[in-house]
């Protein structure tokens, strides 16, 4: 097996005289398209006069330029996002203290000649590579079942990628756009195989885990090695797997003789997120999920399928946030353009790799539930078919496949050798028989969300006690950030017995007023029930920011990566000592006050009949009294 290395490359090189002409300070060198530099020249410095480093943003490939906001210093500006990145540290200044740039080596020869050079790391796809096998039709086969699932049989092998297939995710903020094959849970769980890209609960979910727990607890489950833990909160879920095997990146996996897939990391989020390529003999299945930069760009080529997120709409950013320039009109402003930039940059991904097919997934979710119609109408997504339409124009030796649930890619019948490629192509997908539901139409809202209500009544809140407990346990201080935390309703209105409070991270104390010195201010309305499920588990605030369940407003209008990583990433894996905090506020005997509950739902039914039967003055008919008295006895009875 041949040993992979790193590599140096020179990817530019200015003359004497170009060298010379360089300035102090910021210098954009633009030699093509996407092939273009920031160099950073600091005359002061002996040990290192230049910084380099390329002209692309972490976040989705944008450009930098000079800032005008802020011209009389280095800072430069993405074109894209508005990222700002500090060539004079290569460090992004915003978000603030949170990634650096991937720097370029100069070397100055002694004529004068500066030349940068990249370190290029070993690709290990290219560890021990094996030509395509001829495969016959019916031995590798892709059966899409919903948002980011998908079944790969390969020859006798049956993979599962990320099977979200029941219940909700991020709480109760997305549902399942389509309905899964009917057998899904038997297909599942005679599975060989399941990657689980990471943890977020549109991929990892557990209310389908749990169901698959129960009929297969042994199948053997593959995660990345990832600071953050796929399965960090596994205690906490209840749900019994007993085979999870979490892999080094870039490595292959051998599950047999012909087939290996190895598990790559993404380049911004490097902690959480990953990507699998998939082997068969030979033949190279791609999936980077929801990876912004999928192994920090460097992907292999002209592989035989390839799957991405194309989507969007995957952030509490912009509809949750009020006040300022938060208006209706820039929201839907800021994620049209957004849609455009994210269906252009994912094009380009896609070209870049050069599948022989494309398919858009995982971002077929939907905000269903009622009381989320605010964020249903506005927060409009791309559809497949629009990415599939533009990377045909650009790229039309690409061919697309927009998926149906439980529609089949026969991958033997797209290799046809034959001119008209269309031909073996459009043999090769089996859609579901007519008829067959595809969308969703109704979801088990009640269920869910009255779990997650249970928490609400937890002696814990009884005990004021709890909110220094609960933020000493995320272990997040030493930063200039006043938060104030406001539990609500369905409707984001305060309620009236639920917590309002201040939280001082620069020295993590609970103040009752705001402090006179200059911070930065952040307020957060969050629904009571996810609130405190998210308290009370320990979980990460994703179930609150992605899964749309919070209202924010912020002074100044900054977004604080170090405090949002951290809460979203970095909380203790181990949930807070909630049953030490009982012994000890019983112990000293600590004042309680009452635990506030949601109404009970006969009495708030049966008020609800009574006031609109009264504002319609129905009482005055007689033969209408019978039917109320129907409906009433009815609605005391439901849920008894």
């Amino acid at each position: 097996m041949a040993k992979m290395e790193q590599r140096s490359v020179e990817v530019l090189r200015l003359t004497a005289e170009e060298t010379a002409a360089l300035t102090p300070g910021v210098n954009l060198i633009c030699k093509e398209a996407g092939n273009n530099f920031i160099i950073y020249k600091d005359a002061t410095s002996r040990n290192e006069p230049y910084k380099a480093c390329r002209n692309i943003c972490k976040h989705q490939g944008g450009t930098f330029v000079k800032d005008v906001e802020d011209s009389s210093s280095a800072v430069l500006r993405c074109t894209k996002h508005g990222w700002k990145l500090d060539p004079s540290t290569m460090k992004y200044v915003n978000p603030p203290e949170s990634f650096s740039q991937e720097r370029l080596v100069p070397e100055l020869d002694e004529s004068g000649r500066l030349s940068l050079v990249e370190l290029i790391p070993p690709e290990p796809w290219n560890n021990d590579v094996r030509p395509p096998q001829t495969i016959k039709p019916g031995e590798v086969q892709l059966t899409f079942f919903a948002h980011a699932c998908m079944e790969l049989k390969l020859g006798q092998t049956t993979m599962f990628f990320d099977p979200w297939l029941t219940g909700p995710a991020f709480a109760r903020g997305w549902w399942l756009l389509h309905e899964p094959p009917s057998d899904w849970l038997e297909r599942l769980s005679r599975a060989d195989l399941i990657y689980i890209s990471h943890v977020h609960s549109d991929h990892l979910s557990y209310p389908t885990l749990a169901l698959l727990s129960e009929k297969n607890p042994n199948i053997p489950i593959y995660v990345g090695d990832t600071s953050m833990p796929v399965f960090c909160k596994l205690e906490q879920s209840g749900v019994k797997l007993n085979n999870i095997n979490v892999c080094n990146f870039g490595v292959w996996q051998e599950i047999n003789a012909d087939l290996r897939f190895m598990i790559l990391m993404d380049g911004v989020h490097p902690d959480m997120d990953t990507c699998i390529l998939v082997d068969y003999k030979g033949h190279q299945i791609l999936n980077t999920v929801d990876c912004t930069q999928p192994n920090g760009g460097r992907l292999p080529k002209n592989v035989d399928i390839m799957m991405s997120d194309f989507a969007g709409g995957a952030s509490g950013f912009p509809l949750a946030f009020n006040g300022g320039r938060y208006t209706d009109k820039w929201k839907a402003q800021f994620i049209a353009t957004e849609r455009k930039k994210l269906l252009y940059y994912k094009t380009q991904v896609v070209r870049d790799v050069n599948p022989r097919i494309y398919c858009p997934f995982a971002g077929y979710f939907v905000e269903a539930y009622p009381g989320d119609k605010y964020i249903r109408d506005n927060n409009t997504k791309n559809g497949g078919e629009q990415l599939n339409a533009l990377i045909n124009r650009y790229s039309d030796q690409i061919l697309t496949w927009t998926p149906k649930p439980g529609a089949t890619l026969d991958l033997a019948l797209t290799l046809d050798g034959s001119a008209d490629c269309s031909v073996p192509y459009r043999l090769a997908i089996v859609d579901p028989p007519p008829g067959t539901k595809i969308y969703k139409d109704s979801w088990d809202f009640d269920f869910y969300i009255d779990k997650i209500n249970e928490s609400i009544g937890s002696e814990i809140f009884s005990y004021p006690g709890w909110i220094p407990f609960y933020y000493e346990w995320t272990g997040f201080s030493n930063y200039n950030l006043v938060l104030r935390m406001i539990e609500t309703d369905e409707e984001f209105q305060p309620i009236e017995g639920g917590y309002d409070f201040l939280v001082d991270f620069s020295d993590l104390s609970f103040p009752e007023h705001r402090p006179a010195r200059e911070h930065a201010y952040l307020e957060i309305k969050n629904r009571i029930g996810v609130h405190r499920q998210t308290v009370l588990k320990g979980l990460f605030w994703d179930d609150l920011y992605i899964g749309f369940q919070n209202r924010i407003s912020r002074d100044p209008d900054t977004f604080h990566y170090k405090f949002w990583n951290h809460m979203q990433i970095l909380l203790p894996e181990k949930p807070p000592d909630w049953a030490g905090f009982l012994r000890q506020q019983r112990q000293q005997a600590s004042s309680q006050r009452a635990v506030w509950k949601p109404p009970d739902k006969r009495k708030s039914l049966v008020s609800f009949l009574l006031d609109m039967l009264v504002k319609a003055n129905t009482f005055r008919i007689p033969g209408m009294m019978a039917l109320i008295a129907t409906v009433v006895y009815y609605a005391m009875t439901i849920n008894r």
